[in-house]
C-alpha cells in the first residue's frame, strides 16, 4: 500500500499508558454517534452543495435521530428503570449518558431549526420552491385548499375529546397530532386531540390561482415557483369543520416518539414468523420516549400531554417549529435537476459483456465490483443466469434488508419455478424491515423455496450467494459476497464492495457456513472466512498482534482499516498496544468510534476519519500489511460487540493481487487521503472538517471516484472501459 502522508511518529512513544482499561480511554458510543448526525446536519450547511442535496441531509438529520431515540435512549430509559449498573467502557451511567446526549441533542436542535429557518427556507424560496405558512395565502388561496381539505383530508380525521369521559387517547409513534382547544357555549373551553392522516403528503401545493386573479404583468404559469404549505397548517385552517358550533381558540402541533425496539424471546417461540408479526403490532405502543412541542404552545398545553404521556422534562423538546421534518424529503422528488447532484450512472464492466455470462466470467477469474460506482446489475444478473441455467442444481442465498421491490427475490422464485433448490436465510429481525421481510418470506414459501430464520439468538448479517453447478468436470460451486445487501435501491447510494469468486476453498466454506445456518452444524472455524460469533474477534486481534511483532522486528506494521463503527473494547485496546509499539494504523470509521486517537503514549500512530457525503460509506476492508506478505479482509463485520458476539458475520479474503491493490490502494487509499470532505477525529471526540494545504490537491473521494471508476482493473492487468448500464 503507497504509504499516506500524515503526523504518524514512526516509533514507538517512549511513556506509554499502561492500563488500557482505564475509562477515560474511551469515547461514548451514543454521544460519538451523535456527532456522526451531527456530522449530517453540516452536509445540510454545506453552501458549495446542490439545494435540493442539503434538504436531503437535512431531513436524514431528523430521521437518523428520530431512529436513535426508538433503539438508543429508549434503552438507555429501560436501564434506568431496571436498575441496570453495568457501564460502558467509557464509565458512564445510564443516568449520565441520558442527560448528556439531551443536551447535545437540545444544541443540535436549535442548530437543526435554525439551518431551515435562516438558510434553507430563504433560498428555497430565491430558487422558486416556498415553504410557507397558511397566514401568508390570500383569501382566495385559503378557500383553495379548503376545497381540497374536505375532499381530501376531512373524511379520514376523527377529533377525539378529551374530559372525564374521554379517556386521554392513545398517541401513535412519530404520528403527527394538534392540542386543540374550543369553546362550548355551554361547557366553556374543551381540549381535544387531531391525529393527522399518514396517508397524506407533509407539504401540500397552493392550488393555482384562477387566470382572471393572475398578475397581468406576469403572464402565463411560472413552471419554477411552487408554494407549498405544512399539512398541520391546513387542518388547523379548518378545523370549524370537524368543530362545527364551537369556537376553535387555538391549536398547536405535536409529535411523539415511542420505544421500538423489539423484543423477542426466541428461546419462547414456537413460531418466530408469528413471534415478529405479534411484536410488531406491539411496537406502536411502547413507552414514549420524546415529545415535541410547537412553539407557541403554551405550558399549560403541554403540562396536560407531559402528565397524560408520563414523560420526564429531559424527554420534552420544546420551540420547534416545524416539528418532525423528516417528510421534508418529499421535496427531492420535484423536477429541479438543477438543485441536485448530476445524474451518476453506475458502470457495468465491459467484460461482462464480453464473456458470455456471468458464470463463465466467474469461472475463469474473480471479480471485485465497488457500488454505486459499479451497477448491482452484474449481481442480479448472477443469480437471474444461475437461475436459468440447466446444469445448475441449486442455490443458497441470505436477505438481511431486501426492499420493496426485489429483481433478487424474482431471480429465486423464477430458480424454484425451473426446478431448482432454492434455500434462503431471511433475517426476520432486521430493524424496521421486519414486516417487508416477513412479505418475502412468505412469498418465497409459497413458490417452495426452503425458507429458514437463521440461527437462535443470533441475527444473521452476512451477505452470500452461493451457486452449485454440474460441470463436465464434476460439481462447481460459484460465490457471491458483499459487505452490503441484496437491495437494488440501496446499492446506488451506499457504498459497498462485492466480490464474485469460485475459488473451491471459499466456495466450500461458504457451503459449510450455510448448513450451519440451515442445519445442525457446529462448526466454527473454517480455513479462509473469518465468522463471528465464535472466532472473527480473536481473528482480528491475532492479526494485530502479528503486526506488533512485525514492528518489533523491525519491519515497519501497517494496519489500515475501513468500516461503519469501532466500538468493541477488546479489539480497541489492542489497536492501542500497536500504536504503543509504533505500528503506523489508519482508519476510516464512518460513524461511531470509541477509540481516542492522537493521545500521547496511548494512540500517536492512529489517524481516525469520516467522511460523509452523498454516497454513505458502508464497505468494511481491513487491511493488514504483515511484514510485505499483505492480506486484506473484505465483509460485513463492523468492530462492534454486537457484530462480534450477536450476530453471524463473514470476512473474506482478496488475495488476487490486482484486486487486492485495488481495494488498498483505492477503495481504501483514497478515501483515507480525502481531504475536502473528511473529517478527522480529535482526541477529545469531536471533528474537524479537513481542508488542502498550501500546494497540496483536493482530493474528494466520492468525486473521485465518480470521476475515475470508469474503467475497470481484470485480473490480467488490462484495463477496459466500462459501458453503461
Amino acid at each position: 500500500m503507497t504509504n499516506t502522508p500524515n503526523a504518524h511518529s514512526p516509533h514507538a512513544p517512549e511513556e506509554t499508558i499502561a492500563d488500557l482499561d482505564r475509562a477515560s480511554l474511551f469515547l461514548n458510543r451514543e454521544l460519538s454517534w451523535l456527532q456522526f448526525n451531527l456530522r449530517v446536519l453540516e452536509e445540510a450547511e454545506n453552501t458549495s452543495s446542490p439545494l435540493l442535496e442539503r434538504v436531503k441531509f437535512f431531513t436524514i438529520f431528523a430521521s437518523n435521530l428520530d431512529e436513535f431515540f426508538m433503539t438508543r435512549v429508549s434503552a438507555l430509559h429501560r436501564q434506568i428503570a431496571a436498575g441496570v449498573t453495568d457501564l460502558p467502557p467509557d464509565g458512564m451511567t445510564p443516568s449520565e449518558q441520558m442527560m448528556a446526549i439531551c443536551r447535545e441533542v437540545t444544541s443540535q436542535l436549535r442548530r437543526h431549526q435554525a439551518c431551515w429557518h435562516q438558510d434553507l427556507c430563504p433560498k428555497l424560496s430565491s430558487a422558486g420552491i416556498h415553504v410557507l405558512p397558511s397566514k401568508s395565502l390570500s383569501e382566495a388561496e385559503r378557500l383553495g385548499l379548503r376545497d381540497s381539505f374536505r375532499t381530501e383530508i376531512f373524511p379520514v380525521l376523527t377529533p377525539l375529546a378529551i374530559d372525564p369521559t374521554h379517556p386521554f387517547p392513545h398517541v401513535s409513534n412519530l404520528s403527527f397530532n394538534l392540542a386543540v382547544i374550543v369553546r362550548d357555549p355551554e361547557r366553556g373551553e374543551c381540549f381535544a386531540r387531531v391525529k393527522l392522516p399518514s396517508g397524506v403528503k407533509r407539504l401540500i401545493p397552493v392550488p393555482e390561482p384562477s387566470p382572471e386573479s393572475r398578475d397581468p404583468a406576469v403572464p402565463g404559469i411560472v413552471l419554477r415557483n411552487l408554494r407549498f404549505v405544512w399539512l398541520e397548517d391546513v387542518v388547523a385552517d379548518n378545523l370549524d369543520l370537524l368543530f362545527p358550533g364551537l369556537e376553535i381558540v387555538a391549536s398547536y402541533a405535536f409529535r411523539v416518539t415511542r420505544d421500538a425496539d423489539l423484543t423477542i424471546k426466541e428461546s419462547e417461540a414456537a413460531d418466530l414468523l408469528t413471534t415478529v408479526e405479534q411484536q410488531l403490532d406491539l411496537r406502536e405502543f411502547g413507552s414514549v420516549i420524546k415529545l415535541e412541542l410547537d412553539e407557541e404552545m403554551p405550558s399549560a398545553i403541554a403540562d396536560v400531554l407531559i402528565a397524560n404521556l408520563q414523560l420526564p422534562p429531559h424527554l420534552v423538546y420544546s420551540g420547534m417549529r416545524p416539528i418532525g421534518v423528516a417528510g421534508i424529503a418529499e421535496l427531492m422528488a420535484l423536477d429541479r435537476p438543477d438543485l441536485k447532484d448530476a445524474f451518476h450512472v453506475p458502470a457495468v464492466p465491459q467484460l461482462f459483456a464480453q464473456s458470455g455470462g456471468m458464470l463463465a466470467t466467474i469461472r475463469q477469474q474473480d471479480v471485485l465490483l465497488f457500488h454505486p460506482y459499479d451497477s448491482f446489475v452484474p449481481v442480479v444478473d448472477f443469480i437471474r443466469e444461475a437461475a436459468n441455467d440447466p446444469a445448475v442444481l441449486a442455490i443458497k442465498q441470505t436477505l438481511y434488508r431486501v426492499g420493496a421491490k426485489s429483481p433478487v427475490v424474482d431471480a429465486l422464485m423464477e430458480a424454484r419455478m425451473n426446478g431448482k433448490q432454492v434455500a434462503v436465510l431471511v433475517e426476520l429481525k432486521a430493524r424496521f424491515d421486519e414486516e417487508s421481510n416477513i412479505e418475502w418470506a412468505r412469498r418465497l414459501e409459497d413458490e417452495g423455496v426452503h425458507v429458514v430464520y437463521g440461527v437462535r439468538g443470533l441475527k444473521t448479517h452476512a451477505k452470500m450467494c452461493l451457486v452449485i453447478r454440474r460441470e463436465a468436470e464434476g460439481i462447481r460451486r460459484y460465490v457471491h459476497l458483499a459487505t452490503g445487501n441484496y437491495n437494488i435501491v440501496s446499492s446506488r447510494i451506499y457504498t459497498d464492495v462485492s466480490y464474485l469468486t469460485s475459488d473451491p476453498v471459499i466456495c466450500n466454506d461458504v457451503s459449510d457456513l450455510f448448513n450451519a445456518l440451515t442445519g445442525y452444524s457446529r462448526k466454527q472455524s473454517y480455513e479462509k472466512l473469518l465468522v463471528a460469533p465464535k472466532l472473527l474477534r480473536q481473528e482480528v486481534i491475532e492479526r494485530i498482534n502479528r503486526e506488533i511483532a512485525h514492528q518489533r522486528a523491525g519491519r515497519e506494521g501497517y494496519l489500515a482499516f475501513k468500516m461503519n463503527a469501532l466500538v468493541d473494547k477488546a479489539c480497541i485496546q489492542a489497536l492501542y498496544r500497536a500504536s504503543q509499539a509504533g505500528v503506523r494504523i489508519d482508519l476510516q470509521v464512518r460513524g461511531i468510534c470509541c477509540l481516542r486517537p492522537g493521545v500521547k503514549g496511548l494512540s500517536d500512530t492512529i489517524r481516525v476519519i469520516s467522511v460523509v457525503g452523498r454516497f454513505l460509506e458502508h464497505a468494511r476492508v481491513y487491511y493488514f500489511k504483515n511484514g510485505g506478505q499483505e492480506e486484506v479482509f473484505v465483509g460485513s463485520a463492523d468492530l462492534m460487540p454486537r457484530n462480534l458476539d450477536q450476530r453471524v458475520e463473514v470476512l473474506f479474503p482478496v488475495a488476487n493481487p490486482l484486486w487486492r491493490d485495488v481495494l488498498v490502494n483505492e477503495i481504501i487509499g483514497v478515501g483515507i487521503r480525502d481531504n475536502v470532505q473528511a473529517r478527522q477525529l480529535s482526541p477529545d471526540g469531536t471533528y474537524k472538517r479537513l481542508h488542502p494545504s498550501d500546494g497540496e490537491p483536493a482530493i474528494h473521494s466520492q468525486e473521485w471516484f465518480v470521476t475515475h471508476w470508469k474503467s475497470r482493473r481484470l485480473p490480467d492487468g488490462v484495463i477496459m472501459p466500462a459501458i453503461s448500464s
